[in-house]
C-alpha cells in the first residue's frame, strides 16, 4: 500500500460506552462534531460497556457512604447544569431508577442486526441514533429504558422495524451480540464509559475528555508523518 493511501485512509475511534452513563450522555456531542468537522476521514465504531448492568448494586455500593440514590441524583444533576446542550427530567434517577443498562443495550444491538446500512449525513448508524433516544428517553424525559417497551418504543421513534428488533432479542441474537461488546470491553481494559480507543489501543482517552484533547489525538493520526518522524515519535 502507498504512502498516499494510508494517508487517505479514515482514522478508526472505537467508542465504548453504556446508556446509562451521564458523561457518555453530556459527550455525545464531541463525537458528532468530530464527524461533522471530517466527513469521511473519521470511522466512529461504536460499542458498548457494561456500567450499570446492575444498577442496585452499583449505587449502593458505590454511593452508600455518599447519598445513596438521592446522592447520585445530585452527582449526576451537578454535571448535567455544567452542559448547556443537554437536560435532566425530574424523575431521571429519582422517581425513574433503572435496574440495568442491558435491556437498551440489548435493543442497539439487535438495530445493528436489523438495520446495518442507512448511515445519515454524519455517518451515524440506525443502531447509534436508537443509542442516543435511548439516552433521551431516559436522562431528557424520565422514562425506565430498562423495560422491553420502553426500548422498542424509542427504535420506532427512530424509525426501526420494532417487530424485527423484539425477534432478535426473543430468540437470542441480540443478546450474543452484546456479550460480545462486553467480552471485548474487557479485552481491551476498558475502565468505564465514555472510552474512545485509537490507534491500536497505543491511545484511550476515557472519561471526560475535552474535544479539543479528541480532536489532537485525530489529528496526529491524520498528519502524513514527515521522514524523520519514526526516529524518535
Amino acid at each position: 500500500m502507498s504512502d498516499s493511501s494510508k494517508a487517505a485512509a479514515p482514522v478508526v475511534v472505537t467508542h465504548f460506552s453504556d446508556v446509562l452513563c451521564v458523561w457518555a450522555y453530556v459527550s455525545q456531542v464531541r463525537l458528532d462534531e468530530l464527524r461533522r468537522r471530517r466527513p469521511g476521514r473519521v470511522a466512529v465504531r461504536s460499542r458498548l460497556c457494561s456500567v450499570f448492568a446492575d444498577v442496585g448494586t452499583k449505587i449502593v455500593n458505590g454511593w452508600r457512604d455518599r447519598g445513596g440514590a438521592a446522592g447520585y441524583r445530585r452527582h449526576v444533576e451537578g454535571v448535567v447544569a455544567g452542559f448547556g446542550h443537554v437536560e435532566l427530567h425530574e424523575k431521571a434517577w429519582a422517581a425513574t431508577v433503572p435496574t440495568t443498562s442491558a435491556t437498551p443495550h440489548a435493543a442497539v444491538k439487535a438495530a445493528e442486526l436489523v438495520a446495518p446500512g442507512g448511515a445519515d449525513e454524519l455517518g451515524r448508524t440506525p443502531a447509534e441514533r436508537l443509542a442516543w433516544r435511548l439516552r433521551l428517553a431516559f436522562f431528557a424525559e424520565g422514562r425506565d429504558v430498562s423495560r422491553e417497551e420502553v426500548a422498542l418504543d424509542a427504535a420506532g421513534d427512530v424509525g426501526l422495524p420494532v417487530e424485527a428488533l423484539r425477534d432478535a432479542l426473543r430468540d437470542g441474537r441480540a443478546w450474543a451480540a452484546l456479550m460480545r461488546d462486553y467480552e471485548d470491553a474487557t479485552a481491551e481494559q476498558v475502565r468505564g464509559s465514555p472510552t474512545l480507543v485509537l490507534n491500536e489501543r497505543r491511545q484511550v482517552l476515557y472519561g471526560n475528555v475535552g474535544y479539543r484533547v479528541i480532536e489532537a489525538n485525530v489529528e496526529e493520526l491524520l498528519r502524513e508523518p514527515g521522514s524523520d518522524d519514526a526516529s524518535w515519535c
